[in-house]
């Protein structure tokens, strides 16, 4: 049974699945090598708990129920040994997720699961990183985790039944929504959403329309919730060009990143993180065009 769940990176991601995880009722242990950056998730999370309590979305007593559910923590092997189920949230980096993977493996408990966030990455691969194969597997979340009601879980190659079905019910307790899938580059969401996001790209540096028009065009056109230049200034301009380059190089041309993509990433355009990507937002002021 999954009581204890300790989360591995304290960023966006981090945090978002730490705050469903505790109002799942999980007790829930962020941790980050960095207390700075701890700090900076504590803040955020308890944002998301007044928004949510101000919304009528949760109430008072739920919220303090879930807030006695988290810790945080920047010892990672005191997390790792505690937990029953690891959920790593660090960058779409190999070299990173390994570091995290052996540190997990060296530390936590046989009966332990291993969780990967990943959006592209292969869990199968990831699962090399240690030595419990069948009891690792791809969660992938959505930004903002506390909004978006999917969970994408991506089994590797020798992920167990037992473990899929574990991982299924967790998710459920954190009032997702899930579908379970088998590896391939990109799984489901990530594929679609790469090709689309890419194609707005190119459509700017062509010049069939601002941003602005084409984002408009895609929700109401489409039915899509937001634009892809939305989108991506949400998850991350770098973010975004990582994953295209991930799936160029497994699936081939229709993958390659837009140049005006790399551009902005290359001039520091990363999205509402860095103030500035697709759209300004220095000014606090939402989706205005520099």
């Amino acid at each position: 049974m999954i009581n204890r769940i300790g989360v591995i990176g304290s960023g966006v991601m981090g945090r978002g699945i730490a705050y469903v995880g505790a109002l799942g009722g999980y007790s829930v242990t962020v941790a980050d090598v960095s207390e700075e950056a701890l700090q900076n998730a504590k803040k955020e999370i308890e944002i998301i708990f007044e928004k949510n309590i101000s919304r009528g979305h949760i109430t008072v007593e739920v919220a303090e129920q879930a807030r006695e559910n988290l810790r945080f923590e920047t010892d990672l092997a005191f997390v790792a040994a505690g937990a029953d189920l690891l959920i790593e949230a660090v960058p779409e980096v190999a070299a990173i997720k390994k570091q995290v993977f052996e540190m997990m493996e060296e530390h936590a408990q046989e009966h332990c699961y291993f969780a990967t966030n990943t959006s592209t990455m292969s869990p199968t691969e990831i699962a090399s990183y240690a030595k419990r194969p069948d009891k690792t597997i791809a969660m992938h979340f959505f930004n903002p985790v506390h909004k978006m009601p999917l969970v994408e879980i991506i089994r590797g190659l020798e992920t167990s039944d037992e473990t899929a079905a574990v991982i299924r019910a967790v998710a459920e307790r954190m009032g997702k929504e899930t579908v379970v899938i088998n590896e391939f580059p990109g799984f489901v969401t990530s594929r679609i959403s790469a090709l689309v996001g890419n194609e707005a790209f190119y459509m700017l540096q062509e010049g069939l329309g601002t941003p602005e028009e084409i984002d408009k065009a895609i929700k109401l056109g489409l039915n899509y919730p937001m634009g892809p230049f939305e989108l991506v200034d949400l998850v991350g301009l770098d973010v975004r060009l990582n994953n295209l380059k991930y799936l160029h190089e497994k699936l081939g041309e229709k993958y390659r990143p837009a140049p005006l993509l790399e551009q902005y990433v290359k001039a520091g355009r990363l999205g509402r993180k860095s103030g500035r990507g697709v759209y300004d937002y220095t000014d606090q002021k939402e989706l205005i065009k520099k």
